[in-house]
Protein backbone atom coordinates (compact mmCIF):
# COMPACT_ATOMS: atom_id res chain seq x y z
CA UNK A 1 0.00 0.00 0.00
CA UNK A 2 1.41 3.35 -0.73
CA UNK A 3 -0.36 6.94 0.83
CA UNK A 4 -0.58 10.37 0.57
CA UNK A 5 -0.35 12.24 4.48
CA UNK A 6 -0.19 8.95 5.85
CA UNK A 7 -4.20 8.33 4.80
CA UNK A 8 -5.81 7.53 0.96
CA UNK A 9 -3.77 4.17 0.59
CA UNK A 10 -3.86 2.64 -2.29
CA UNK A 11 -2.97 -0.68 -3.43
CA UNK A 12 0.57 -1.18 -4.82
CA UNK A 13 0.52 -5.25 -4.95
CA UNK A 14 1.71 -8.62 -3.25
CA UNK A 15 4.51 -7.60 -1.40
CA UNK A 16 6.48 -10.90 -2.39
CA UNK A 17 5.77 -9.92 -6.49
CA UNK A 18 7.20 -6.29 -4.91
CA UNK A 19 10.52 -7.59 -4.10
CA UNK A 20 11.15 -9.59 -6.62
CA UNK A 21 10.37 -6.66 -9.09
CA UNK A 22 12.63 -4.71 -6.76
CA UNK A 23 16.07 -7.30 -6.63
CA UNK A 24 15.81 -6.91 -10.59
CA UNK A 25 16.66 -3.32 -10.25
CA UNK A 26 19.40 -3.60 -7.68
CA UNK A 27 17.54 -1.50 -4.89
CA UNK A 28 19.70 -0.98 -2.61
CA UNK A 29 18.16 -1.89 1.06
CA UNK A 30 14.73 -2.14 1.20
CA UNK A 31 12.01 -1.03 4.53
CA UNK A 32 8.70 -2.86 4.73
CA UNK A 33 6.36 -1.76 7.54
CA UNK A 34 2.82 -2.83 8.90
CA UNK A 35 0.73 0.14 8.68
CA UNK A 36 -1.86 -1.33 10.64
CA UNK A 37 -0.45 -3.95 13.34
CA UNK A 38 -0.38 -1.66 15.97
CA UNK A 39 -3.74 -0.42 15.50
CA UNK A 40 -4.93 -3.91 15.66
CA UNK A 41 -2.81 -4.39 18.91
CA UNK A 42 -0.89 -7.46 16.93
CA UNK A 43 2.52 -8.36 16.78
CA UNK A 44 4.71 -9.16 13.31
CA UNK A 45 3.43 -12.00 11.01
CA UNK A 46 6.52 -14.21 11.46
CA UNK A 47 5.61 -16.60 8.64
CA UNK A 48 4.66 -13.60 6.02
CA UNK A 49 7.70 -11.77 7.02
CA UNK A 50 9.79 -15.14 6.69
CA UNK A 51 8.36 -15.79 3.20
CA UNK A 52 9.77 -12.15 1.69
CA UNK A 53 12.52 -12.25 3.46
CA UNK A 54 13.53 -15.51 1.76
CA UNK A 55 13.13 -13.62 -1.74
CA UNK A 56 14.76 -10.67 -0.76
CA UNK A 57 18.33 -10.49 -2.33
CA UNK A 58 18.71 -7.06 -0.58
CA UNK A 59 19.25 -5.93 3.45
CA UNK A 60 15.81 -6.37 4.43
CA UNK A 61 14.32 -3.91 7.26
CA UNK A 62 10.83 -5.04 9.34
CA UNK A 63 8.57 -2.71 11.25
CA UNK A 64 5.29 -2.52 12.23
CA UNK A 65 4.01 -4.06 15.78
CA UNK A 66 7.42 -4.67 17.59
CA UNK A 67 6.65 -4.30 21.31
CA UNK A 68 8.63 -7.54 22.63
CA UNK A 69 12.61 -8.18 22.80
CA UNK A 70 11.40 -11.89 22.01
CA UNK A 71 9.67 -10.08 18.47
CA UNK A 72 13.18 -8.63 17.50
CA UNK A 73 14.48 -12.06 18.08
CA UNK A 74 12.51 -14.13 16.02
CA UNK A 75 12.71 -11.37 13.49
CA UNK A 76 16.08 -11.57 13.20
CA UNK A 77 16.49 -15.26 13.48
CA UNK A 78 14.68 -15.36 10.27
CA UNK A 79 16.29 -12.81 8.25
CA UNK A 80 15.28 -9.43 9.29
CA UNK A 81 18.32 -6.85 9.32
CA UNK A 82 16.97 -4.23 10.72
CA UNK A 83 14.33 -3.53 12.88
CA UNK A 84 11.68 -0.17 12.64
CA UNK A 85 10.31 0.55 15.59
CA UNK A 86 7.86 3.88 15.91
CA UNK A 87 4.78 3.19 18.76
CA UNK A 88 7.03 1.41 21.05
CA UNK A 89 10.14 3.39 20.85
CA UNK A 90 7.79 6.39 22.10
CA UNK A 91 5.86 4.56 24.93
CA UNK A 92 8.78 1.70 25.99
CA UNK A 93 11.70 3.43 25.01
CA UNK A 94 13.87 0.60 27.53
CA UNK A 95 13.33 -1.82 24.28
CA UNK A 96 15.21 0.30 22.54
CA UNK A 97 18.17 0.14 24.91
CA UNK A 98 17.53 -3.69 24.99
CA UNK A 99 17.24 -4.56 21.66
CA UNK A 100 20.57 -2.38 21.13
CA UNK A 101 21.97 -4.53 23.34
CA UNK A 102 20.85 -7.69 22.15
CA UNK A 103 21.26 -7.11 18.50
CA UNK A 104 23.47 -4.38 18.10
CA UNK A 105 22.62 -1.10 17.48
CA UNK A 106 23.54 -0.61 13.54
CA UNK A 107 20.27 -3.05 13.87
CA UNK A 108 18.01 -1.07 15.54
CA UNK A 109 16.16 2.06 13.58
CA UNK A 110 13.96 4.70 14.95
CA UNK A 111 11.20 5.66 13.14
CA UNK A 112 9.97 8.95 13.75
CA UNK A 113 6.70 10.48 12.22
CA UNK A 114 6.73 14.35 12.37
CA UNK A 115 4.28 17.46 11.29
CA UNK A 116 3.54 20.95 12.49
CA UNK A 117 0.92 21.14 14.95
CA UNK A 118 -1.54 24.00 14.96
CA UNK A 119 0.52 26.05 16.63
CA UNK A 120 3.20 25.60 13.88
CA UNK A 121 5.55 23.53 16.24
CA UNK A 122 7.23 20.31 14.47
CA UNK A 123 5.71 17.11 17.25
CA UNK A 124 6.35 13.37 17.08
CA UNK A 125 3.21 11.03 16.02
CA UNK A 126 2.22 7.91 16.21
CA UNK A 127 -0.39 5.50 15.27
CA UNK A 128 0.31 5.73 11.50
CA UNK A 129 0.05 9.78 12.06
CA UNK A 130 -2.73 9.74 13.61
CA UNK A 131 -2.06 10.25 17.25
CA UNK A 132 -0.33 13.56 17.85
CA UNK A 133 2.22 13.43 21.05
CA UNK A 134 3.49 16.58 23.07
CA UNK A 135 7.28 15.12 22.06
CA UNK A 136 10.31 17.52 20.61
CA UNK A 137 11.48 15.77 17.39
CA UNK A 138 14.79 17.11 18.64
CA UNK A 139 14.56 15.70 22.10
CA UNK A 140 13.28 12.57 21.37
CA UNK A 141 15.70 11.98 18.22
CA UNK A 142 18.65 12.81 21.11
CA UNK A 143 16.76 10.48 23.43
CA UNK A 144 16.71 7.46 20.86
CA UNK A 145 20.44 8.39 20.84
CA UNK A 146 20.98 7.62 23.99
CA UNK A 147 19.09 4.43 24.18
CA UNK A 148 21.49 3.20 21.24
CA UNK A 149 19.35 3.58 18.24
CA UNK A 150 21.44 3.45 15.41
CA UNK A 151 19.36 5.15 12.82
CA UNK A 152 16.50 7.93 12.84
CA UNK A 153 14.41 6.71 9.60
CA UNK A 154 12.77 10.73 9.70
CA UNK A 155 9.34 11.06 7.77
CA UNK A 156 7.44 14.16 7.39
CA UNK A 157 3.69 13.42 7.51
CA UNK A 158 2.86 16.37 5.19
CA UNK A 159 5.00 15.33 2.60
CA UNK A 160 3.97 11.94 2.40
CA UNK A 161 3.48 10.68 -1.29
CA UNK A 162 3.53 14.08 -2.52
CA UNK A 163 6.14 14.42 -4.71
CA UNK A 164 6.76 17.68 -3.50
CA UNK A 165 10.59 17.36 -2.08
CA UNK A 166 11.75 16.30 1.30
CA UNK A 167 11.32 18.94 4.21
CA UNK A 168 14.96 19.80 4.40
CA UNK A 169 14.23 22.09 7.38
CA UNK A 170 12.91 19.03 9.81
CA UNK A 171 16.35 17.28 8.03
CA UNK A 172 18.75 19.92 8.62
CA UNK A 173 17.18 20.24 12.48
CA UNK A 174 17.62 16.66 13.34
CA UNK A 175 20.73 15.78 11.70
CA UNK A 176 22.59 18.61 13.47
CA UNK A 177 21.00 17.34 17.37
CA UNK A 178 22.36 13.78 16.71
CA UNK A 179 25.44 11.83 15.78
CA UNK A 180 23.80 8.79 13.86
CA UNK A 181 22.66 8.72 10.96
CA UNK A 182 19.37 10.40 9.79
CA UNK A 183 17.58 8.97 6.75
CA UNK A 184 15.39 11.02 4.91
CA UNK A 185 11.74 10.08 4.19
CA UNK A 186 8.28 11.76 2.84
CA UNK A 187 8.45 13.84 -0.21
CA UNK A 188 10.43 12.56 -3.00
CA UNK A 189 10.07 13.66 -6.49
CA UNK A 190 12.97 12.84 -8.44
CA UNK A 191 16.64 12.05 -8.24
CA UNK A 192 17.41 15.81 -7.66
CA UNK A 193 15.46 15.52 -4.15
CA UNK A 194 17.40 12.67 -2.88
CA UNK A 195 20.51 15.05 -3.24
CA UNK A 196 19.31 18.11 -1.19
CA UNK A 197 18.24 15.95 1.36
CA UNK A 198 21.93 14.69 1.40
CA UNK A 199 23.18 18.50 1.15
CA UNK A 200 20.82 19.13 4.66
CA UNK A 201 22.40 16.81 6.80
CA UNK A 202 20.81 13.17 5.66
CA UNK A 203 22.95 10.09 5.63
CA UNK A 204 20.46 8.36 3.63
CA UNK A 205 17.37 8.78 1.66
CA UNK A 206 14.22 6.44 1.51
CA UNK A 207 10.87 6.75 -1.08
CA UNK A 208 8.28 5.42 -1.68
CA UNK A 209 5.78 6.51 -3.97
CA UNK A 210 8.53 7.75 -6.79
CA UNK A 211 9.41 4.19 -6.65
CA UNK A 212 5.63 2.68 -7.13
CA UNK A 213 3.67 5.33 -8.65
CA UNK A 214 3.75 7.19 -12.15
CA UNK A 215 2.55 10.38 -12.53
CA UNK A 216 0.35 12.42 -13.40
CA UNK A 217 -2.53 9.80 -12.56
CA UNK A 218 -0.63 8.02 -10.07
CA UNK A 219 -0.86 4.84 -12.10
CA UNK A 220 1.10 1.98 -10.34
CA UNK A 221 4.53 0.53 -11.94
CA UNK A 222 6.99 -0.22 -10.02
CA UNK A 223 10.52 1.28 -10.98
CA UNK A 224 13.92 2.26 -9.79
CA UNK A 225 16.71 4.70 -11.17
CA UNK A 226 19.80 2.78 -12.27
CA UNK A 227 22.24 2.55 -10.06
CA UNK A 228 24.85 4.63 -12.76
CA UNK A 229 21.92 6.72 -12.98
CA UNK A 230 21.94 7.52 -9.16
CA UNK A 231 25.89 7.84 -8.72
CA UNK A 232 25.85 10.58 -12.04
CA UNK A 233 23.34 12.49 -10.03
CA UNK A 234 24.64 12.59 -6.87
CA UNK A 235 28.32 13.51 -7.30
CA UNK A 236 27.49 15.95 -9.80
CA UNK A 237 24.93 17.50 -7.32
CA UNK A 238 26.84 17.71 -4.26
CA UNK A 239 30.42 18.57 -6.37
CA UNK A 240 28.19 21.59 -7.45
CA UNK A 241 26.94 22.24 -4.02
CA UNK A 242 30.34 22.15 -2.35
Amino acid sequence: MKSVKFKNHQYIGDPINAVKIFNEKEVDEIAILDISATSEKRGPDIEQVKKIVSEAFMPLAWGGGISTLRQIQELVGIGVEKLILNHSAVNNSSLIREAAKWAGSQSIVVSMDTKKNILGKYKVYIKNGSKSTSINPVEFAKQMESEGAGEILLQDIDRDGSFSGYNLDIIRMISSNVNIPVIAAGGAGSITDFTAAVNAGASAVAAGSLFVLQRPHRAVLISYPAQKELKQDFFLKLGNSQ
